[in-house]
């Protein structure tokens, strides 16, 4: 069975720093295009960043230079670092695995993991 585990959210100060995890079972993730994104209570899923299979990554608009994507092939597992950490950034994180395939590909999305940013 496919899975992708999340785990690292909580409660942080404004200016913190938070690491979230995303562990995945059933797939290597080498071979897919892995994202995170957010979504906050009344608001739509918003892309936080892509980490492409072959190493490329590309991030929102309100989370670049303070949010980085990174990828442990050993681990099976995908990284968010997230610093200098504001309220505006309180969400749901979610991540996503996605490859191409036969039809409609393959598309795979965790649980996800409270963030909550005090002020």
């Amino acid at each position: 069975q496919v899975q992708l585990v999340e785990s690292g959210g909580g409660l942080v100060q404004a200016g913190g720093s938070l690491r979230l995890s995303c562990a995945a079972y059933g797939i290597t993730i080498s071979s897919y295009t892995l994202g995170w994104y957010r979504q906050a209570p009344g608001e739509q899923r918003e892309l936080v960043g892509t980490f492409s299979s072959g190493g490329s990554t590309n991030y929102g608009g309100s989370v670049k230079g303070r949010f980085t994507i990174s990828r442990d092939n050993a681990k099976n597992t995908v990284y968010l670092q997230m610093n200098s950490l504001q309220p505006e950034d309180t969400a749901r994180y979610y991540c996503n695995a996605v490859r191409a395939g036969a039809g409609s590909g393959w598309n795979y999305w965790g649980q996800g993991t409270q963030v909550t940013v005090s002020s």
